[in-house]
Formats: C-alpha cells, sequence, structure tokens
C-alpha cells in the first residue's frame, strides 16, 4: 500500500493543474486515471478542447483561401481538402499536450495509477485496471476532479458512426453532405462550423428560441445573423423527438411549445445539448460525500462534508470550463498546503472558437436588469477599427457594461476577430475592481484590434473617437 499527502482522481485540467501545484508546494502526490489511452488531459485535451480547436483553426485556413485571399490579392488555384492530413495535424496536436502533462508529471515526481478509482474510505483510493487488477493508495487528502460527460439524448443512441456526440464529430470520415445538430450551444456550433467550412450543410435545431443561451442576448442575435450568411439554418424552439435509421436519418422535431411535427434528413445528427458530471464508480454515496443535482456540494474550501475529500472542476457547482477547473485546481492545492487559495468567478471568461469569435466575462446586460442593478453602455463596432478594415475582419463589436455610479466595470462582451486573446484584458480589469475609465486612459497601440477595448470603454461616456 502506497501513501501520499495527496491523490487526485482525474488528470483533466483541473486535477492535472492541482496535481502539479500541489507538488511544487512539497507534497507527495498521486494520479489516477481511468482513460484506457493512457494518457492525462481529461477531455479538454483529448477529445475536446485541443483537438478541437485544432480542426477549428485548420477549417478557417481553407475557407480563407478559398473566399478571401483573392481580395488581398493573393491569388490561388482553387484549394483542395485533405481530410485525413487534417485529422492528423489534430491528432499531432493532442498527442504534443497529453506528452507535455506526461512529461510535468514525472518533472514533478507525481506517480501515476491508470484505472478507475473508488474511494473507499477517508484517505483511501482502490484502483481497478483495465485487466480487473486491485491496488489500494492512500493520502491524508484526496480531490475529486473527474470532469463532465455527453448529455445523452433521451431515446436517441449514440453510435458515433451517425449519430455522434463531439468525440465522434472529431474524427468523421469525411464531411456529410447534411449535417443536423443539436443543441444551438458552443460544442454544437463550433463544430457545425468547422463541417461547414468543409462543404456540409449545417441545420441547428434548438429547444431554446436564441442561440448561446447565457450569453449577452445582443452579441447572440447579431452572431446568429453572421453564421446565416454562413451557410447556417437555424430551427430554433424546435426539439427532436425521434430519430430513424435508413438510408438517411429521418429526424423529427416538433415545437418546443406543443404543435404538428415536421421531418428532417441528415446523413450525421451531432448531439450537442450539453455534458454532465462524472461522478459514477467513485463510491461517493458509499463514504456519504453530500450531492445535489448530480454535482458534488463544496463549501468556499472546496472541501465536501466527509473530512479530507475535496472536488473541482465540471463536478462542482459554476460552470464548465477548463480554465475555471484549471483556478480551482490552483486553489485548492495552495489550501492543503496552508496557503489562501481563492477563484474570482467573476473574472472568469467564457469564449466560443467560431469565426468570428464570442468572449465575455462579467454580468450580461439581461443579468443587471435582473439584479436591479443601474448601469451605462459603451460600444464600439469593429467596422470603424482600423486593423480589423485591414484584415477583412469588421464583423462584431466590443461592448463595455459599467456600475452607472462608481463606474466599475461589471461585464464585458466581445464579438470579432481575436475576441478570445481581447478579453484577458477585461479580465484582467474586472480582477482589479477596475473601471472603464481606468482602461480608456490606457494606451493602446496602433492599429491594433485592442483599440476596440479602449473605444468601448471611453464610449462608456459617450467620447469614443472613431465613431
Amino acid at each position: 500500500m502506497s501513501t501520499y499527502d495527496l491523490i487526485v482522481i482525474g488528470t483533466g485540467p483541473g486535477g492535472y493543474v492541482c496535481a502539479i501545484r500541489a507538488a511544487q508546494l512539497g507534497m507527495k502526490v498521486a494520479v489516477v486515471e481511468k482513460r484506457k489511452t493512457k494518457t492525462h488531459g481529461g477531455t479538454c485535451l483529448n477529445i475536446g478542447c485541443i483537438p478541437s480547436k485544432a480542426l477549428l483553426y485548420a477549417s478557417e485556413k481553407l475557407a480563407e483561401a478559398n473566399h478571401d485571399l483573392a481580395a488581398l490579392g493573393v491569388i490561388v488555384d482553387t484549394p483542395k481538402l485533405d481530410l485525413p492530413a487534417m485529422l492528423k495535424h489534430k491528432d499531432d496536436t493532442v498527442a504534443a499536450n497529453v506528452n507535455g502533462i506526461g512529461f510535468l508529471f514525472k518533472k514533478h515526481k507525481i506517480e501515476s495509477f491508470f484505472g478507475l478509482g473508488e474511494i473507499k474510505a477517508p484517505g483511501e483510493v482502490e484502483v481497478t485496471a483495465e485487466d480487473g487488477t486491485k491496488q489500494t493508495i492512500t493520502a491524508r487528502n484526496i480531490v475529486i476532479a473527474t470532469g463532465s460527460d455527453v448529455t445523452p439524448l433521451p431515446g436517441v443512441e449514440i453510435d458515433e458512426q451517425t449519430i455522434v456526440s463531439s468525440t465522434g464529430a472529431l474524427s468523421l470520415a469525411e464531411p456529410p453532405k447534411d449535417l443536423l445538430v443539436v443543441g444551438a450551444g458552443v460544442i454544437g456550433l463550433e463544430l457545425g462550423s468547422v463541417w461547414g467550412r468543409l462543404g456540409s450543410n449545417v441545420t441547428v435545431v434548438e429547444f431554446l428560441d436564441r442561440i448561446l443561451p447565457g450569453v449577452d442576448a445582443e452579441v447572440g442575435k447579431q452572431f446568429q445573423r453572421i453564421l446565416q450568411k454562413q451557410g447556417f439554418t437555424f430551427q430554433l424552439g424546435q426539439k427532436v423527438s425521434k430519430i430513424e435509421k435508413g438510408k438517411r436519418l429521418r429526424v423529427t422535431i416538433e415545437p418546443a411549445a406543443g404543435g404538428e411535427a415536421s421531418t428532417l434528413e441528415a446523413d450525421v445528427v451531432l448531439v450537442a445539448i450539453g455534458r454532465r458530471p462524472v461522478t459514477e464508480g467513485l463510491g461517493l454515496e458509499k463514504i456519504g460525500v453530500a450531492m445535489e443535482r448530480g454535482r458534488v456540494v463544496i463549501d468556499d474550501h472546496f472541501a465536501t462534508n466527509v473530512a479530507g475529500v475535496y472536488a473541482l472542476g465540471d463536478v462542482v457547482r459554476g460552470p464548465m470550463l477548463a480554465h475555471k477547473a484549471e483556478d480551482e485546481g490552483l486553489a485548492v492545492a495552495e489550501i492543503l498546503a496552508g496557503q489562501h487559495g481563492h477563484v474570482n468567478y467573476e473574472a472568469i471568461p467564457s469564449v466560443v472558437y467560431t469565426s468570428p469569435e464570442i468572449a465575455s466575462v462579467g454580468a450580461t446586460e439581461e443579468e443587471l436588469k435582473a439584479r436591479g442593478i443601474a448601469y451605462k453602455v459603451g460600444k464600439f463596432p469593429f467596422t470603424a477599427n482600423g486593423r480589423a478594415r485591414a484584415m477583412r475582419q469588421t464583423d462584431g463589436f466590443v461592448k463595455f457594461l459599467a456600475d452607472a455610479e462608481t463606474d466599475r466595470v461589471l461585464g464585458v462582451h466581445i464579438l470579432g476577430a481575436g475576441a478570445g486573446e481581447l478579453i484577458a484584458e477585461a479580465c484582467l480589469l474586472i480582477e482589479f475592481g477596475g473601471s472603464s475609465e481606468d482602461l480608456a486612459r490606457t494606451s493602446h497601440a496602433h492599429p491594433t484590434l485592442s483599440e476596440a477595448m479602449r473605444e468601448a470603454a471611453l464610449a462608456v461616456e459617450k467620447r469614443q473617437i472613431h465613431m
């Protein structure tokens, strides 16, 4: 029986960051990972964030060559899709990232156990390997970081061939002629964008009457119009009630509010209606860990109700975001080392990696209205940004929301090229309790897309220069 200071179950972004930080702080650390490939990084690095971004980038290059280069004076022969090469780029990117985590574990002397980890008692984890052999390891503290999995569509079996989850959608053998996406959230729109650029006709069926629930409504409406120009078709306020297999897939949809059903045909259906926490097989019920709606209940220090057992990431409250889990991983490790680990949930950004991108941090207008908070709005469009014009990337805008009395920034929302990078400035501003005035008085290099951030901050007091 091996004894450690800390055992981390799950090595996705939250788990591996927690393990590495704990090792940096002098703890003897072990990790337990059930992935059959015996690779670390969880869903994000293996079959989620990283491979999808590789395909998004590659497909953007193809679309750029097809539609944009000629306007820049760059004439090329009609580009062709080499899907096996594109998928190899994706796989090589994944391998580089997961191998990097393995290297970091060795560097920090973190011991890896591959198999299903079950907490038999506080401080005791039994690891069942794929061949059925069992091994028990012990530690002063245990962290649950087992992440999330695809939420299934009731009555629909995912075969990862014609009815696929995000996993299968990353490895299709060819672009389907007609792709039907169930769910207009981040994953559905990102993967729909990939295959749309590669030649598929994309139809999105969404239960709600809008895309990207949770995103600022003004951003969502403009983005929907952009996607429609890119060839997306939307069926909003609709639900999928049945999928029948045949030569093609027959998808029955009906109004979410009730009404007459209709039928759509598709070659592939992508089910992307969300994700759910993975807690099965961990033995949580047996040791009495409190659960709520499938998630592990924790206090403000990430501790469960069972002494020595902590949890973070997708299995606990809050948005299911890799970087949120990473922040929590850092915080937990520092708390266990007697430091003051903390996460500011108001400063955690979210990004949709489509083209253009969407990025946001803090509150939306709808949330501020619901909370009765008086606020001011500053907006600036990329059509008025010199760098965006030079890049022919003028879709979208930057939107600042600031407290009407104190000018403290409450939320920033960006639709446009490079939004995922630009949002970091807003995160820093919110983290330090900054005002729109603070950013408005900060010099920004010219010409850059970031100047739109400054102009939107200036616009809070109606003093933008280039509009």
